[in-house]
């Protein structure tokens, strides 16, 4: 018998409130049909949306209004799908709203287009002459720039429709290793039998016996053996159609298109990869630390998940959790505190498990309606760090949408992290600084420095591993599984210098999804560079420096992420946030090795 709740027995105080969007079904369904009965209007506006400013701010506000509508009907059925996973009524709520956002996005795709056909003289004439117009001007910027790369409507169209193709490398991959691949059953050391899945390998990896945990390694990994060369190709030819791609829109590289979408420069890359490379030792401290606490004369790959605790997470219950986040946080000021005070009293948060409830934990909700976060609360200081990360992207999100119009409510992903991650090292600071028992603390420090590791020098490992992959094609080379494992091997031996780097995690490329999303990965590094260099300054200089910050998160997407990260205090176009964020990471390693 399950130990899992049913959603009915939870208090209403601990689930998120979605009637705050729509009353019920009915107000959803109301809403559904206004949308589709709208679409019609804006396509009635194609091929004339630029023929004066009027027209233009005319369908650029209908297309903004409908926008708004169709997120939260899209959010509310995907919410109400996720609260029950086993629920086949909110299931096709979901996927209808899929489809009404869908055939949105076909209605508006003819805007971009119609404004690349002005000249920009033209264009800022328009602007100029036309009240209101002027709130679109920096994404009208970003229109024209993208024009170079923009195709004739006609290769446009069949680019579009060659889309599934394109994409068919990333669907094979998804259905081989979550469908069709079975992976060994291990008995665990108290002899119950265990099936290893992507979802619980890296769990299995911590566990304590060393032997249980080599057995789930080979086993895991022996697997993709058996599929390498059917992920190879796949791999290979995503990647051929990542270069493609980007010469047909008139890039030189794939990582420059890649790039070029959030106007980032390559030098970021760059920047990263020497810094990173550079600081290696402080990994290889991070490696033999572990490697100390674990007792060991080596450290093998299947150690690398181990904790440096001599025991497992404290029972912490969610309302400590919640003054720990709280009391954190009030380093950015009072009104972010009480935001996150209020925000949690009114609902935001679907605190704990349930039957058939989406695993994981996300922060959703759209321009008009609250904040909205899932969890899977399971009283220990993981938990507490999740419900830390996902106030921190609701707060980016409710700052935002209340200093900025919808068509700047949105952020490029490059700064999606950064608000998460802030929030994770204030909170880190305020323990390590008011709590005392050393057993608490160093489950603090491991879970700090293991999502440092895990975010900005595996990030940036498998950044470098993709953008060798992709010069290989780029240079006529051959792509093939013996030429990945080379690239993945050698790398992982250069950052786990201290460990024995074996075969078979030469094959660990083949388990990242990410790497069918072309330079995507890289991200998430500057993310958490960007993010504890500013935690950094907040914590030394206090008001001013938050206060700068706060301006960043109110900014939404109203500028590029690199002048928006400027606004906060860091200059991402220099290697300095990096290598102050690594800076960060080794003082926490002296703390550790003080109580290991």
């Amino acid at each position: 018998m399950s130990s899992i709740p049913e959603r009915s027995d939870v208090e209403p105080a601990y689930k998120w409130d979605l009637e705050s969007i729509y009353a019920g079904d009915d107000d959803w369904e109301d809403a559904y049909a206004d949308v589709e009965d709208r679409l019609a209007d804006l396509e009635a506006y194609e091929g004339r949306a630029t023929e004066d400013g009027e027209t233009l701010l005319a369908v650029l506000q209908l297309s903004d209004e409908l926008g708004r509508e169709v997120e939260q009907v899209a959010a509310y059925a995907r919410m109400r799908s996720d609260e029950d996973t086993s629920d086949q009524e909110y299931q096709a709520l979901s996927s209808r709203a899929q489809s009404l956002a869908s055939r949105a996005e076909s209605a508006a795709s003819f805007i971009d287009p119609e404004i690349q056909s002005l000249d920009r003289d033209e264009l800022d004439r328009m602007v100029a002459e036309t009240e209101g117009l002027e709130q679109y001007e920096h994404y009208l910027d970003d229109v024209m720039r993208m024009k170079e790369h923009t195709r004739s409507t006609e290769v446009e169209n069949l680019l579009a429709e060659l889309g599934e193709v394109t994409g068919a490398s990333g669907e094979i991959y998804n259905l081989l290793s979550n469908a069709d691949m079975a992976f060994p059953t291990v008995e665990k050391p108290d002899g119950d039998a265990v099936e290893i899945t992507q979802s619980n390998f890296t769990t299995l990896l911590k566990n304590p016996d060393r032997e249980f945990r080599r057995e789930v390694y080979e086993g895991y990994f022996d697997e993709w053996a058996d599929v390498r060369n059917s992920v190879g190709a796949a791999y290979k030819n995503s990647v051929k159609a990542d270069v493609k791609l980007a010469r047909a829109r008139n890039y030189d590289t794939a990582r420059e298109a890649a790039m070029d979408g959030p106007n980032v420069p390559a030098e970021v890359y760059d920047n990263l990869l020497e810094t990173v490379r550079d600081n290696l030792d402080k990994l290889h401290r991070h490696a033999e630390l572990k490697r100390e606490s674990l007792g060991v004369d080596e450290l093998r790959m299947w150690d690398l998940y181990m904790p440096m605790t001599d025991s497992e997470s404290p029972d912490l219950d969610y309302e400590d959790a919640v003054d720990h986040v709280v009391e954190a946080v009030g380093a950015l000021g009072d009104d972010y505190q009480s935001r996150v005070e209020e925000g949690i009293e009114s609902r935001w948060i679907d605190v704990y498990e349930t039957q058939d409830k989406r695993s994981g934990a996300y922060s959703s909700g759209t321009y008009d309606t609250q904040p909205f976060i899932l969890m899977n609360y399971q009283d220990d200081i993981a938990s507490m760090y999740t419900l830390a990360h996902e106030l921190g992207h609701s707060l980016h999100s409710q700052l935002t949408s209340e200093a900025q119009p919808y068509v700047y409510s949105g952020y490029e992903i490059f700064v999606a992290e950064v608000a998460s991650t802030v929030n994770e090292a204030l909170l880190t600071e305020h323990l390590l600084e008011t709590v005392d028992d050393p057993e608490f603390r160093r489950h603090v420090l491991n879970e700090y420095l293991e999502r440092f590791r895990s975010t900005l020098y595996r990030q940036t490992l498998f950044a470098d591993f993709e953008h060798q992959a992709h010069q290989v094609v780029e240079e006529n080379g051959a792509l093939t599984p013996d030429r990945l494992d080379e690239i993945y091997g050698d790398l992982k031996r250069e950052f786990y210098e201290p460990a024995v780097v074996d075969d078979r995690i030469e094959r660990e490329w083949m388990r990242i999804p990410h790497f069918y999303r072309a330079y995507y990965v890289y991200q998430y590094s500057t993310g958490i560079s960007a993010a504890v260099a500013l935690a950094d300054g907040i914590l030394e200089e206090g008001e001013p420096a938050a206060e700068r910050y706060l301006e960043f998160l109110e900014r939404g997407s109203r500028e590029y992420p690199l002048e928006l990260l400027e606004t906060a205090g860091v200059d991402m176009s220099s290697p300095e946030p990096i290598q102050r964020a690594l800076d960060v990471y080794d003082e926490h390693l002296d703390q550790m090795a003080d109580l290991v």
